[in-house]
């Protein structure tokens, strides 16, 4: 699967990133940013700049990573959404999975 966070800032990202590839809980994270967020909250319409995170992981460890990600996130509610992926090449997943932990 691939996960998708975004992050206040790019030390954010990176902090969550490193302690989930330190956990083996993702193979390998991209850092996108910064991107312009527009959002509703708290009853308006708000604007960001924030980083994407974009991680490659397994299904079976979304609900550990996403404890983690809330752990180390300064927002009150991160946006943590998991993709399946739907197609790829053998040999790049076979490596997403000899990266990751084994449970």
């Amino acid at each position: 699967m691939v996960v998708m966070v975004t992050a206040a800032n790019r030390e954010e990202a990176e902090k969550i990133a490193r302690c989930l590839l330190d956990e083996k809980l993702i193979a390998c994270a991209n850092i996108i940013g910064p991107v312009s967020s527009l959002f509703w909250w708290a009853g308006k319409v708000e604007r960001a700049e924030e980083h994407i995170l974009l991680m490659k992981s397994r299904r079976d460890m979304f609900e550990k990573l996403s404890e983690m990600i809330r752990a180390l996130h300064s927002y009150e509610v991160p946006e943590i959404i998991a993709l399946p992926i739907v197609k790829g090449s053998s040999e790049y997943i076979e490596w997403i999975d000899k990266c990751l932990k084994i449970h």
